[in-house]
């Protein structure tokens, strides 16, 4: 058990690293954030159409210091303040993790503070504690750009997966269908902005369920790929808009409706969503939905629904308070790791 378990308030400095954004957040108790700090790389990547892994780990390498200083100056607090250090070491882009790695292990080591390395997943899932009095058990629907899973949330440390991918993440969906549609990067909200301007005219491919519950973008993603060839081949006008709305409403009807089919069988009608994808605004809409069936719905804040640090110390408070271990100075980062 941890030395920080019977502390009655802990404050946790967070670093996350795992793709194109360099954060650090100070998080008070899991759920009070008193500073957020990101330095974006997104107009640096946009013009390659997606994140480059050597440019995102040489600009996290260059930021991560100054983002770190400035996360504490804003919250007001200096080293002593700090209890645990916290930080991201999977999953994500290898060489990036191990920037912010191997920072926090220095800090900590520096400061004499524990260091918690924390699952990207469960950062994600914590991002809906913040400001909020969402407690388990629930289920959590988690979209991102490399995961897409119903899971229940049994406790803060037991994550018990009921239906995942069987290939492509729903946001790693939406940007390849925005290179597709010679959107820029990042795709997902590009679709959301121009679906709007159009109807969802074409019929996507359904999945079809039996007693395995399971996830599957390929269909759609490779239909919207042969419908731009077909229309480029013909010499027909590409309906961008109508193409976009098409497959928004696809993609947000699988999310939607196998939390339905997983809320129906287990009947648990506690329900938040997390991951990047949970800032669609057409999702939320439709979770909305799902409160006049009588669903107790949660949403991260949009800033804590992308990479972020604030739900790395939201994850990290609730690890400590679980009675774990310390991470070891042999904390090393990982590309992938399981959802539990």
């Amino acid at each position: 058990m941890n030395s920080l378990f019977d502390k009655q308030n802990i404050t946790v400095l967070a670093i996350e690293s795992s793709c194109d954004e360099t954060a650090c957040a100070i998080v008070r108790n899991g759920r009070e954030v008193l500073s957020s700090v990101i330095a974006t790389q997104i107009e640096i990547h946009r013009r390659f159409g997606g994140v480059v892994p050597e440019i995102a780990s040489r600009n996290h390498t260059l930021a991560i210091e100054n983002v770190v200083a400035e996360a504490m100056t804003k919250a007001g607090v200096t080293r002593d303040d700090i209890d645990a250090v916290a930080v991201t070491y999977g999953a994500g882009l290898l060489g990036a993790l191990l920037v912010g790695v191997n920072f926090a292990k220095g800090l900590a080591y520096a400061w004499g503070k524990p260091l918690f390395g924390i699952s990207h997943i469960k950062g994600h899932i914590a991002a809906n504690y913040i400001d909020s009095a969402l407690e388990p058990p629930y289920l959590c629907l988690l979209a991102s750009g490399g995961h897409t899973a119903v899971v229940k949330v049994e406790d803060y440390e037991r994550i018990t997966p009921l239906a995942t991918s069987r290939d492509d993440a729903a946001g790693e969906a939406f940007d390849k269908v925005a290179r597709v549609l010679g959107l820029p990067y990042p795709g997902g909200p590009e679709i959301e902005k121009l679906a709007r301007e159009g109807k969802p005219v074409f019929d996507m491919p359904k999945v079809k369920h039996g007693e395995e519950l399971y996830f599957s973008y390929s269909g759609i993603k490779t239909f919207v790929i042969n419908l731009v060839h077909k229309l480029e081949q013909k010499g027909e006008p590409l309906p961008k808009a109508d193409i976009a709305a098409s497959f928004q409403q696809a993609a947000v009807d699988q999310l939607v409706d196998m939390v339905s089919l997983v809320s129906k069988r287990t009947g648990i009608k506690k329900l938040a969503v997390a991951g990047g994808v949970s800032a669609n605004a057409l999702l939320r809409a439709r979770f909305d939905d799902m409160k006049k069936q009588g669903c107790e719905v949660y949403y991260p804040k949009l800033c804590y629904c992308t990479d972020n640090a604030a739900m790395i110390g939201s994850a990290a408070y609730f690890l400590i308070k679980s009675g774990a271990d310390e991470s070891p100075y042999s904390l090393d980062a990982k590309a992938t790791v399981g959802i539990q």
